[in-house]
């Protein structure tokens, strides 16, 4: 292990077994030790089933953890990203020793601070204070040294005035905040950190991953970081992890791995043609509608900012529709079906030259100015004006995607989450 690399994970590993069984019986201790006696390989490995949740499966093994292998290096931050139940916050569990590999060896270079879970390592019936001692001794740190940093743990966590008062009493983003500090100021050579920084405020979070820059950058620490919020590990991290169905789907570059996450949401259009809640004629229907990127890979998440391709495909059920006079309008709503945002060809000088039956349509957007949130499509269809009796087809939530939250303005903030357009702009002082 080269001194540079503070972490290094080798053929990693991690068995489950589902049900209402533990995973420690007796029975399944002897029999693993009685096949390792013999030099034979564990049988309950050869019968584990890929950590795919949305599949149904007799067997009652699973892979949360199948083959890891990657080397993180001192001051480096690693992000890793994927969808739930990837096995991003079991890796983690793993590396901060909080549960054993089944298979394969992790070695670590100098003292790992975890903050996994809200509230981890400490005691509601104990004051904020007596937390922070509780959890530094965790942590492997003397009293001095906790002592020492007693005063900039405090201010940074925000929590001065209830630092005398039970933990019981603060909300779960005050003990984020705690939690975070402690681990942050007492100076671990390793920090993981996962999802639970989401649970903070916008202040406390941009607070935070200064923090960690700074733990980084200039004090050559090592991050490990957890999130779904793709503006966070851009700002912050240097490479980026994927994972899948608990293996490593990708280990590289940062904005290449944020690529490779958004690109495993969608992998087929969204069908329409059972849809029966839909108005209008019917003589031009909506057959499908799917998301692309400027790759044209098929994605059902992009971020905030970024260039989007929107494909709908159609049929006619009559020859009547002239071609030159069809209105196409592709609308993205908010949760509450409010219009944010939407396009009309004939607004746009688009003019269709002729009508085919299973044709396609593509609205391209350079730059999907939406702010973060989940947003429905809307797809309407006329042929000639916009009237009761123009209407060929109206379809209501058609498909859904989700627009991440970014670093829409490159100020490296992160732009907040709520259902509203962005628009480019600038904001100067004028001298008087």
């Amino acid at each position: 292990m080269s001194k540079e690399v503070s972490i290094e994970v080798k053929d990693v590993s991690k068995q489950y077994r589902l049900g209402v069984f533990g995973t420690g019986m007796l029975s399944t201790d002897i029999k693993r030790w009685w096949y390792k006696v013999r030099g034979k390989e564990d049988p309950f490995t050869l019968v584990t089933d890929t950590n795919d949740r949305t599949q149904k499966s007799e067997n009652e093994f699973v892979w949360a953890l199948k083959d890891i292998n990657f080397e993180v290096r001192k001051g480096e931050v690693l992000g890793i990203i994927g969808r739930n139940g990837a096995g991003k916050s079991t890796l983690l569990k793993v590396l901060s020793q909080v549960t054993p590999p089944t298979a394969g060896s992790i070695k670590a270079r100098g003292r790992i601070a975890s903050l996994l879970e809200v509230g981890t390592g400490m005691h509601p019936e104990l004051t904020g204070r007596e937390n922070i001692f509780l959890n530094g001794s965790i942590l492997g740190m003397s009293k001095a040294e906790i002592a020492s940093k007693l005063d900039e743990i405090v201010e940074f966590s925000g929590c001065t005035r209830y630092i005398d008062t039970p933990l019981k009493r603060y909300s779960s983003g005050m003990k984020v905040r705690l939690g975070f500090a402690v681990a942050a100021f007492l100076e671990p050579e390793i920090l993981i950190v996962d999802e639970v920084l989401a649970v903070g405020d916008a202040e406390f979070q941009k607070k935070a991953i200064g923090k960690m820059k700074d733990v980084s950058k200039g004090e050559g620490r090592t991050v490990l970081f957890v999130s779904h919020n793709m503006g966070s590990i851009r700002a912050l991290c240097d490479r980026g992890i994927v994972m899948e169905n608990g293996t490593m789907a990708y280990d590289g570059p940062v904005e290449s791995a944020v690529q490779a996450y958004l690109a495993q949401g969608n992998t087929d259009k969204v069908d329409l043609k059972l849809r029966t809640d839909r108005n209008g004629s019917g003589a031009f229907k909506f057959d499908a509608i799917g998301f692309y990127n400027e790759k044209n890979e098929s994605i059902g998440e992009l971020l905030s900012g970024s260039p989007l391709k929107l494909r709908v495909q159609y049929s006619l059920n009559s020859i009547n529709i002239e071609a030159n006079k069809l209105i196409l309008g592709i609308s993205f709503c908010d949760v509450y079906d409010q219009m944010v945002l939407s396009f009309l060809s004939d607004e746009m000088g688009f003019i269709p030259t002729e009508l085919e039956d299973g044709g396609v349509f593509e609205l391209e957007i350079p730059q999907l100015n939406l702010r973060g949130g989940a947003y429905s499509i809307r797809l309407f269809s006329a042929n000639g004006g916009t009237g009761a009796d123009d209407l060929l087809d109206v379809v209501e939530q058609a498909a859904n995607i989700e627009v991440l939250p970014s670093d829409y303005w490159s100020s490296g903030k992160t732009t907040r989450a709520m259902h509203m357009a962005l628009c480019p702009g600038n904001i100067k002082q004028l001298k008087k």
